[in-house]
């Protein structure tokens, strides 16, 4: 359980999955700490007795697993909090049967840390409501990884992107301009792994659309976003929060004038950082991706503020940071009730 708030506060001790995450710790509002990142189930339940909260980081399997494991021996039970919790929307009945089930068991999460302030579709589907949850900013992939220049400056309207991106959306918007355009050479097993949609075969592609080599490397990516003069990323429908929010930032980083579907994620953690396009409106895409190309200031405008915002998010070290900083802010408030 949590210190109550009057006794001295002892070094929280944080299990998690997290990779890099800071073994000692000292935030700005008096807590301090200690991490230990194990990664199989297994590890986690043989390190409970050295912890006082649990840090699962994304991975759905092993949040399941350890809600069942407390329900079925409570006394080993340590709060459990979860960041970035990847759902997807129930499409049919029996997802939506699944989906109740699934819901049942995260009512044993204490707490969510998501990217994203608020999604309707987590809290309808899921019980992960606003009170159950703290949002965070993500933050770019690239940054302190790779030497990045931020350059506005490009040569055709890129799309990229595997997590839920909306590939024939993209087609369909730039079919109707004059600009050039490009996407990563496709590889469709990890579009489909990832739910993207892209229908087209590749004769039917656009006329004159590049297709850039891509060997999934942060050097790659940097090399294709550089040679765009706008990054256009929308999402399929039905998605509950920005998929592949790190690209978004990594292009914004770069000093791209980036383009993204409204949602969640989107429209409640920017504004006038990025343009914003209806849901699977390949007209409304179309027209954000002319007014960005043919108007200089509104472009130049975009990628400034994008690129201010990716770099106030910082990196690696700041997300945890806000993350440790939403851990223990929770578990100061539960200490008080």
């Amino acid at each position: 359980m949590p210190p109550h708030p009057d006794s001295p506060r002892k070094p929280l001790r944080v299990l998690t999955n997290f990779a890099r995450f800071p073994e000692q710790w000292a935030l700005s509002n008096g807590w301090s700490g200690t991490s230990k990142i194990v990664h199989a189930f297994q590890d986690f339940v043989d390190s409970l007795a050295e912890c006082d909260v649990v840090l699962v980081n994304c991975e759905l399997s092993l949040t399941y697993r350890l809600c069942l494991y407390f329900a079925i021996l409570p006394w080993k039970r340590k709060p459990l909090l979860v960041a970035d919790l990847v759902l997807s929307y129930p499409e049919s009945r029996s997802a939506r049967f699944k989906t109740a089930f699934k819901k049942a068991i995260l009512r044993r999460v204490d707490h969510f840390i998501n990217y994203f302030k608020y999604s309707e579709g987590y809290g309808k589907f899921y019980g992960i409501t606003a009170d159950k949850s703290s949002f965070v900013h993500f933050k770019s992939n690239l940054r302190y990884r790779q030497e990045t220049v931020a350059n506005p400056d490009g040569e055709y309207v890129l799309c990229l992107g595997r997590s839920r991106r909306d590939y024939d959306t993209f087609f369909h918007a730039v079919e109707k301009l004059p600009y050039p355009a490009a996407i990563p050479r496709p590889n469709f097993a990890q579009l489909r792994e990832h739910g993207s949609r892209f229908t087209r075969q590749m004769t039917e592609l656009p006329p004159g659309l590049q297709l850039l080599d891509d060997d999934g490397t942060q050097q790659a990516m940097m090399r294709m976003i550089a040679g765009a003069k706008v990054v256009a990323l929308p999402i399929i429908p039905n998605t509950f929060q920005l998929a592949g929010v790190s690209v978004c930032l990594d292009a914004m980083l770069l000093g791209k004038c980036v383009i993204l579907t409204e949602g969640a994620g989107v429209i409640d953690a920017l504004t006038d950082e990025a343009l914003f396009a209806h849901v699977s409106d390949a007209d409304a895409l179309a027209a954000q991706i002319r007014a960005a190309w043919e108007d200089d200031n509104l472009r130049l405008s975009t990628a400034r503020k994008g690129y201010e915002h990716a770099v106030s998010v910082g990196g690696e070290p700041e997300l945890f940071e806000r993350i440790l900083g939403a851990v223990t802010n929770w578990m100061g408030s539960t200490a008080r009730r």
